[in-house]
């Protein structure tokens, strides 16, 4: 299966990978920030953004329709960054083929599994009825009954579509909700990826780097650790993984 994706750019490859609700253009701000020395692949994951939905959803698969998405752009090697799910999507695949993977850059996430955090999201989106929108002045408010931060609901309402039939999101919430425990779970691969490694988190991230995390990382040799509140550790990325 092919996932929709965004090329922009010339020269070295680098994959980019967004996170959980996402689409590719969350991280629109890197791809134009990079996209003056490298060639920029931007991918909608899965049941999210223009990729097509499916009602099966867990790490070995993402990899798969990432490695059909790159053989059939046939790019190789190249840089694969990951926000978040994406970061797993990334240790997946770059488990599973590190043959093609120069270098992992991984944001705000670890190799491990993380307690259940999204209930108010999932909350809230239940909560708007599509079916009657007709603005998307109501959907905020019915977020809000679940989600207080307006950065994070402004974040949810770039998925809202407007079609012909209607609001739809872009992102398959049935399959999300459905298979979120797999989803803030482990990379499941049983390979090692020898490559270089960068984990980065903001100021603000969840991720806290520790004994544990560090043992978790064994297959995942880890060539730097920065914390920045901006990402302006991919800067820091681009000087020591050599991006």
């Amino acid at each position: 299966m092919i996932l929709h994706y965004q090329l922009s750019g010339s020269g070295p490859a680098v994959v980019l990978i967004h996170g959980l609700f996402g689409s590719f253009e969350n991280l629109g701000s890197i791809a134009r920030a990079l996209s003056d020395d490298f060639q920029i692949i931007n991918i909608d994951v899965r049941n999210h953004g223009r990729s097509a939905h499916s009602d099966e959803m867990n790490y070995p698969l993402l990899a798969k329709y990432l490695a059909d998405t790159l053989a059939h752009l046939q790019i190789k090697p190249f840089a694969l960054v990951g926000h978040s799910m994406g970061g797993k999507i990334a240790m997946e695949y770059a488990l599973r083929y590190p043959d093609s993977v120069a270098r992992l850059v991984l944001a705000d996430i670890a190799p491990v599994s993380y307690h259940a955090r999204h209930q108010s999201i999932f909350a809230g989106l239940n909560n708007v009825d599509l079916a009657h929108l007709s603005s998307r002045v109501r959907p905020d408010k019915r977020l809000a009954q679940h989600i207080h931060e307006p950065g994070v609901r402004q974040f949810l309402l770039k998925s809202l579509d407007k079609t012909d039939n209607g609001f739809r999101w872009r992102f398959n919430l049935a399959a999300l909700y459905t298979h979120y425990a797999e989803l803030i779970g482990a990379p499941q691969a049983s390979g090692q990826f020898n490559g270089p490694a960068l984990f980065i988190k903001g100021g603000d991230s969840y991720l806290h780097f520790t004994k544990t995390f560090t043992a978790d990382c064994a297959t995942l040799p880890t060539c730097a650790s920065e914390s920045d509140p901006r990402y302006r550790a991919l800067a820091t990325c681009r000087k020591t993984c050599r991006l």
